[in-house]
């Protein structure tokens, strides 16, 4: 059974709820079927109710009545119909869910251990996907699942602009753009621009995707590809000189490169210290670390007689390395790796997989899997190393900070590798987490 060290929130859209004035059983049926499904893996979630199309007809039909309707009044009406749709909610998961319904989001439950804790509409002037987002912060989740009645978000409207684009993956400065900066009562967006603000701050990843979808739905929540517009942080951090980030301008990619005359010789101390542990510990013939940067540690393995080679995402990190190592780093993906089935004793990474989408995680885990004839290492960010929280700035590139037991799982499930308890030294989890691997 896996232990969620954070809920997973799912902002269910009142359109699934109650489309077309009607409320759609099949949808709940299905919503029932999955959630009870993750929760006897052990997950957590946390259900928002949105008011959808409905509260949109109560708002009309009180401006028609009276011809002034004051924006307070809009949205009252609107949060008290996602409560009702949140009290729909908590009868159908009575049994799992917490007794309360989360009305205000200004107060943290202290004693929540129920697998399922339901959340409605807030106060006027907050859409429910800011109580989502508000709901994150107070319950330290990092991923909202916004299940609505579309499959994509696009660049604009595409019932009024037949050449409208689709959206896979985007920052918060760049949806910011497209959603403005003022929200008013019924707003009909894919989130609302005083969410967008708080999740950007917060540095949240949002996932906008068809609720109706369950299977869809399923593949967001194990991490492997899936169909929706991914909404995520982004900052360059200048310790992280080798890595592209996606900025969302036109699929275009921004690099950093920095360090200092410090920071140079500390790496080489870092790289100096792995490759002597690999030797002592390890010992293989051949080997490959993937998302080398500029192959300091390919350089300090060479030094112990390791034929070592690395692969690089980054064609300015492979431009940025040593003449002499720069033979041996080729330019590549860690999810298409371009090199033979059991090509090396060893394949390695260092601080790679936490800077994946989550949905990325797993086949570049087989990636390296495939190429490996003995050992695979991975050395991840983990939320279990405190360190980095004390010395680091909060550095947005990190996508799946995740906890170690979510990594052994992984490992653990898959035929081909028995991950090793012991025979390398480790430091304390406190500061790192390392994960060695043997093919079976």
């Amino acid at each position: 059974m896996q232990s969620q060290e954070a809920p997973i929130i799912l902002s269910v859209g009142g359109s699934l709820m109650v489309p077309n004035n009607k409320i759609d059983t099949d949808f709940l049926t299905n919503l029932n079927l999955f959630i009870r499904k993750y929760v006897a893996q052990g997950y957590r979630f946390i259900l928002v109710a949105g008011g959808g199309n409905i509260s949109r007809i109560y708002r009309d039909a009180g401006r028609d009545v009276i011809g002034t309707v004051t924006n307070e009044d809009l949205d009252w009406l609107a949060i008290h119909l996602t409560r009702v749709n949140a009290h729909l909610l908590r009868t159908i998961f009575q049994d799992i869910a917490h007794p309360r319904i989360i009305q205000n989001y200004d107060r943290k439950l202290l004693y929540w251990k129920e697998p399922l804790l339901i959340g409605s509409g807030w106060k006027p002037g907050w859409s429910t996907d800011y109580c989502a987002v508000m709901a994150a912060k107070n319950y330290g989740a990092k991923l909202i699942v916004n299940l609505s009645n579309i499959n994509w978000v696009y660049d604009k409207d595409p019932k009024k602009f037949k050449d409208a684009k689709i959206i896979k993956r985007i920052t918060w400065e760049e949806f910011q753009k497209l959603v403005g900066e003022k929200w008013t009562p019924g707003l009909n967006m894919p989130f609302d621009p005083i969410a967008t603000k708080l999740a950007k701050t917060l540095g949240l990843s949002v996932v906008v995707s068809n609720g109706k979808d369950f299977e869809n739905t399923n593949k967001i929540i194990n991490h492997e590809s899936f169909r929706g517009t991914i909404i995520m942080p982004y900052k360059i951090d200048p310790g992280f000189y080798n890595r592209d980030y996606y900025t969302g301008r036109k699929g275009e990619y921004k690099i950093a490169y920095v360090e200092s005359f410090f920071g140079c010789w500390f790496h080489r101390i870092i790289n100096f210290y792995r490759a002597l542990l690999i030797k002592l510990f390890l010992n293989p013939k051949n080997c490959l670390d993937v998302g080398c940067g500029t192959g300091g540690l390919v350089r300090a393995l060479r030094r112990f007689n390791i034929e070592a080679w690395g692969v690089e995402i980054s064609p300015v990190a492979v431009e940025l390395a040593d003449k002499k190592v720069r033979p041996y780093i080729k330019q590549g993906d860690i999810n298409k790796l371009p090199y033979d089935k059991e090509q090396f004793d060893l394949v390695l990474t260092f601080d790679v997989m936490e800077h994946l989408e989550r949905d990325k995680i797993r086949t570049a885990l087989d990636e390296t899997f495939r190429v490996a004839k003995k050992y695979i290492y991975h050395k991840i960010y983990t939320t279990e190393n405190i360190w980095i929280n004390l010395l680091h700035g909060k550095d947005f590139s990190h996508l799946s900070v995740l906890s170690q037991r979510f990594w052994r799982k992984v490992f653990l499930e898959h035929p081909d590798v028995i991950l090793q308890r012991g025979g390398f030294f480790r430091l304390p989890s406190f500061f790192e987490s390392v994960f060695i691997l043997r093919k079976k």
